[in-house]
């Protein structure tokens, strides 16, 4: 049996993140995810760190609020996953007069306390770069300022830190069940691989399941919640890269929701997303035909040249936990949280719904919940501390990639640029001792060499080659079905070997 302060389930973005917050503090943590890291929900958002502009129109401003101060927070917590983008809202006349998208963009300039980024302006698109693609229709607009993340790979490195604190970190280990005693849980784990299972005793369980937080609530029969989830499936589609500036575009449409175009992985352009309620919990969202000829459809109304189906190169869907504040349709419920803290015995806190931005300021207030009752009393540390790899200068990227230029010579730039984007202030750990290509080993295809497989599989919890090439990297962009499989062998082989 293993004894526990905190058992937490879910490892997305929430799980993670609550884990890395309890551990800096001292406390004892065990995180069980049933899947890979980020394998859901996490993995499958539009990559941005944002206040959410079009939430504005709900009224949604505590949300808008907290999300841009967070957005200044993580910037500099993990200035090489996380990076501003210039985003270009054309005007459609038919739709939000510019009167009105004015105000909104000077809202969102001022009430989280922007420091970092330029603030947005109107621009001219028949001068503007972002012009070009665009149909002769659409002859001003505007600029503002978010972010980009590597959504799974946040995870991970909230994971990692949390595991360098202490943290006991348990993927692909299902929770099979639990019970309440006055002073603890006793909850049963199974290791899906093995089949190996035991018992952990913990003072206190988090449920940050995510879609599933319904389900594992219901693992004990006595466990109840007033609070509910709106299931919306979210889908986007990759398609080969429709421009060469850096400027990514939000839509509008006529439905009343937003669409984004960005620039991604450079070859390729992000296109997404939708909002489709659904009633069942799939294993594994998939997009389905008329989402992609809806996004198809509302990206033909602003460009110039049409994209198809056919062009679609990869696709991914995930199903976001929304928490269900009774709005009339999927694309205007909250994307705000809700935490769910029962202390009737031993405390289980649930949490309900939350995007990618907030996970940060969400996981402090967990634990501000949970001090009581598990009778701590230690400060708030994460706003000032980096992410693994986010130990940059001054957060200051393009700095950091000089010396590194500097430093590896022999990298191609490409590869160089990659590295350092991927893992910032490690890229000397996963270099270490390596002086020419050939010290990078195997070369499985595109940029992906052995070198850095067997990173991902000692420091950041990879296991599969799915975890590789669409988790902790999008590298299955770059490589063929047949080098996917050799690779696999190959990290089979090296799993078996570590047993």
């Amino acid at each position: 049996m293993i004894t526990t302060d905190l058992l937490i389930i879910g490892g997305g973005i929430n799980g993670a993140g609550i884990a890395r917050d309890a551990a800096g503090r001292g406390l004892s943590v065990l995180l069980c995810e049933k899947d890979d890291l980020a394998q859901h929900t996490s993995s499958a958002s539009t990559k941005l760190i944002h206040g959410g502009l079009r939430y504005l129109e709900y009224y949604d401003f505590r949300l808008v609020r907290h999300a841009l101060r967070e957005r200044e927070l993580l910037l500099r917590a993990a200035p090489h996953i996380i990076w501003p983008m210039r985003f270009v809202l054309p005007h459609h006349k038919t739709l939000r007069p510019q009167w009105l998208i004015r105000i909104g963009l000077f809202l969102y300039d001022h009430i989280g306390g922007r420091k970092q980024l330029p603030s947005s302006h109107r621009v001219n698109l028949r001068k503007h770069p972002a012009g070009e693609l665009l149909k002769p229709i659409f002859k001003s607009g505007f600029e503002y300022s978010d972010c980009w993340v590597q959504d799974a790979r946040l995870v991970v490195l909230n994971a990692m830190d949390a595991e360098v604190r202490g943290a006991r970190i348990r993927t692909r280990t299902r929770c099979t069940g639990f019970r309440r005693h006055a002073t603890h849980w006793l909850a049963d784990l199974r290791e899906e691989t093995t089949g190996d299972q035991y018992q952990v005793k913990a003072r206190a369980l988090v449920n940050a399941a995510g879609p599933w937080v319904e389900q594992v609530l219901h693992l004990d029969s006595e466990r109840r919640s007033e609070k509910r989830l709106r299931l919306v499936k979210g889908s986007h589609i990759v398609v080969p890269r429709l421009f060469d500036h850096p400027y990514p575009y939000i839509f509008q449409n006529a439905d009343g929701r937003v669409l984004f175009a960005i620039p991604f992985e450079r070859d390729f352009t992000l296109l997404g997303t939708t909002d489709r309620e659904v009633m069942e919990l799939p294993v594994q969202a998939q997009i389905a035909e008329d989402e992609i000829s809806y996004i198809c459809r509302a990206v033909d109304e602003y460009l110039n040249k049409p994209v198809v189906p056919a062009d679609v190169v990869w696709s991914y869907s995930g199903v976001r936990p929304l928490y269900d504040d009774a709005a009339i349709s999927a694309s205007k419920v909250t994307r705000d949280y809700k935490l769910d803290l029962d202390t009737d015995g031993a405390p289980i806190l649930s949490v309900f719904g939350g995007k990618i931005t907030t996970y940060r300021v969400l996981a402090e207030q967990v634990l501000d919940l949970l001090a009581k009752p598990l009778e701590f009393h230690h400060p708030d540390w994460t706003a000032d501390t980096p992410l693994p790899g986010g130990e940059i200068e001054n957060a200051d990227f393009n700095a950091f990639l000089g010396v590194c230029k500097d430093t590896y010579i022999w990298l191609p730039d490409d590869l160089l640029y990659d590295y350092a984007r991927n893992y910032g202030s490690r890229i000397s750990m996963l270099l270490n001792g390596c002086r020419e290509m050939r010290a990078l080993g195997r070369h499985f295809g595109g940029p992906l060499y052995e070198r850095e497989v067997a990173y991902l599989m000692e420091h950041e919890f990879a296991r599969t080659a799915e975890d590789v090439l669409w988790r902790r990297s999008k590298k299955g962009l770059f490589v063929s079905e047949e080098a996917a499989e050799r690779l696999a062998e190959w990290m089979a082989v090296r799993n078996d070997r570590a047993q």
